[in-house]
């Protein structure tokens, strides 16, 4: 029987110590988990690769989170995967622009642990193999 390659979610977070967290954790699950900084280094990565799931802050440098998820809608050569969005906005003008833009998730980072994190996006991959 074939290994099965681990589920690769592309983080894009600014906030070191988050980022290094989530990093942390979703590895120990077994995950392969690239980081990005700000949106030009994740809209760079979706033009050379091909992750399973991307985990987008909103308030990034360089390009926001939004403009990621435009990017990718609008320019055949970025690959468009699933959006998971983590963010500080909650307002219902940005959920529901996230979700416009094509977000399967939406979650506020402080209404949030990282192990209901975990959680979900582990219930993301099991609704995936149905």
């Amino acid at each position: 029987m074939p290994e099965t390659q681990p589920k690769k979610i592309l983080l894009v977070e600014d906030e070191p110590m988050l980022s290094s967290l989530l990093q942390q954790r979703l590895v120990k699950e077994g995950y392969d988990v690239p980081l990005a900084r700000d949106g030009v280094e994740a809209v760079k990565f979706l033009r050379q690769d091909k992750p399973d799931l991307i985990l987008l802050d909103i308030i990034l440098p360089k390009m926001s989170g939004f403009e990621v998820m435009e990017t990718m809608k609008n320019d055949p050569t970025v690959f468009p995967a699933p959006v998971v969005i983590i963010s500080n906005l909650g307002q219902e003008s940005d959920i529901e622009r996230g979700r416009a833009l094509g977000a399967v998730g939406y979650f506020i980072k402080a209404q949030l642990s990282i192990e209901d994190l975990v959680s979900k996006i582990g219930e993301f991959f099991a609704s995936k193999k149905t």
